[in-house]
Parts: C-alpha cells; sequence; structure tokens
C-alpha cells in the first residue's frame, strides 16, 4: 500500500512537471507571435518609405538580436506573477482566471518594450541599421508597444472564448452521454479535441477532458455499445462524469 501510494505521489510529481513545461511553452509561443506581429505592423506604419521586404529584415534582426531570447524573460514574469496569485503555488495555473490576471499584471508590456529599446541598439550596433532608421523606430515605439499590447488583449480574448466554448461542449457531451446518443458525443469530443489546440493547458481542464476521452473511447471500442462492463462502469463513477 506504501509503494502504490509512492508511485502515485512520483506519476502527480511528473505530471504537474511536465504541465509546467507545457504552460511555459505556450506562453512562449503565443508571447512571441503576439510581439512580432505588433513589431511588424508598429515597423509598417513608422517606416511607410522602405518595402516591405526591408521591413521584414528590420523586424526579423530585432528578433533575433534578444526579442526571441527575451521572450523566456516575459514568460517568466508571468509565471512569477503567476506565483503570487492565491492558489498558485506550484508554478502551474489552474484555470483561466489566473492566467488572465498573470498576463494582464506580469509587467510583459514593460518587460517588451525594454527588450525592443535594446535589441534597437544592438542592430544599430551591428550596422543592420542606420541613424535615420534607428531615430525613427524610436520615436514610432510607442505605436509598436500599442499594437504588441493589442494583440495581447485579443489573445486574452481568445484564451477566453476557447475556455468557455470547451466548457460548453463538455456540457453536451455530458448531455448526450445521459442520452446515450453516441453521434451527437463523437461531435462534441472533436469539437472539445479541436479547442484544446487553441487554448494553455490547464489543469482543471485537462482533468475534465481526460475524463471525456476515456469515456468516449470505452463506448467507442465496445462498438458504441452503452452497456460497458461493471469494472469499466465502476472506473467511470469513480471519474464522476
Amino acid at each position: 500500500m506504501e509503494l502504490e501510494n509512492e508511485i502515485e505521489n512520483d506519476k502527480k510529481i511528473e505530471n504537474n512537471v511536465n504541465l509546467e513545461k507545457e504552460q511555459k511553452n505556450f506562453f512562449e509561443t503565443s508571447l512571441g507571435k503576439v510581439i512580432d506581429t505588433g513589431i511588424d505592423i508598429g515597423l509598417k506604419a513608422i517606416l511607410p518609405d522602405l518595402i516591405e521586404d526591408q521591413v521584414i529584415n528590420i523586424k526579423d534582426a530585432l528578433i533575433d538580436n534578444g526579442i526571441k531570447e527575451g521572450i523566456k524573460t516575459a514568460v517568466n514574469s508571468i509565471i512569477d506573477f503567476g506565483k503570487s496569485i492565491k492558489g498558485i503555488f506550484t508554478g502551474k495555473f489552474e484555470n483561466i482566471e489566473q492566467v488572465e490576471t498573470a498576463i494582464g499584471n506580469g509587467g510583459i508590456i514593460d518587460t517588451t518594450s525594454d527588450l525592443i529599446d535594446k535589441a534597437i541598439d544592438k542592430v544599430y550596433q551591428k550596422g543592420i541599421i542606420g541613424t535615420q532608421i534607428k531615430n525613427l523606430i524610436i520615436k514610432g515605439k510607442d505605436l509598436i508597444m500599442s499594437n504588441v499590447a493589442s494583440n495581447l488583449k485579443d489573445e486574452i480574448n481568445l484564451q477566453e472564448k476557447s475556455f468557455y466554448n470547451i466548457e460548453k461542449y463538455i456540457s453536451n457531451f455530458n448531455n448526450f452521454y445521459n442520452s446515450k446518443n453516441f453521434d451527437g458525443m463523437t461531435r462534441e469530443y472533436n469539437k472539445i479535441e479541436k479547442e484544446l489546440k487553441k487554448l494553455i493547458p490547464l489543469e482543471n481542464v485537462l482533468r475534465e477532458t481526460n475524463k471525456i476521452n476515456i469515456l468516449y473511447n470505452l463506448i467507442k471500442n465496445n462498438g458504441h455499445n452503452f452497456n460497458l462492463s461493471e469494472s469499466e462502469m465502476d472506473f467511470i463513477k469513480k471519474m464522476n462524469i
């Protein structure tokens, strides 16, 4: 019994570590896109006389000269702030409200602003941009940051929308399960799978969708027959479905 408990605890620790890594990777990817798009739109507005390829080259130079690596710093600022939120002592986010609070108050905008300043100096010192372009970017940096902030807000809204969509699909799935409608379950299962790809991995969501996945596949592999074995039904009851 003691060995079983020890194995179970080891699994929980491993799952927590994996979830933290997945959340960090998600933040780095989504934040990278937010900053990339914000800089791209901003540069096109403040450097209208340059052709698109030149703007792209300048943007890529800024990204490669400190911003890409600095995104990790920005992500750490989110996670560090997250740890100060009630309930997040493990370093992982459990629900969408915690994510929204951490993104909104984790100092991302200030961190990104500093990263851009440093990147501008680097590309100037390397001769990638001249004095005129450097001054134009510095002068128009507020516009770049405005676009970054707007994109960040859009990302938060998309995360919130995906979260509530999944909640709705889970509820629909359970209703179809209770009415023994496998086709309906399949439709909602596919919607859940698609929406999960858009949402940051959240402990509470993953717990519920894992239950859905197990239940769906048990019935699917049973020839769409809802009359499962006694051991399978006991397992479902333990999952509180």
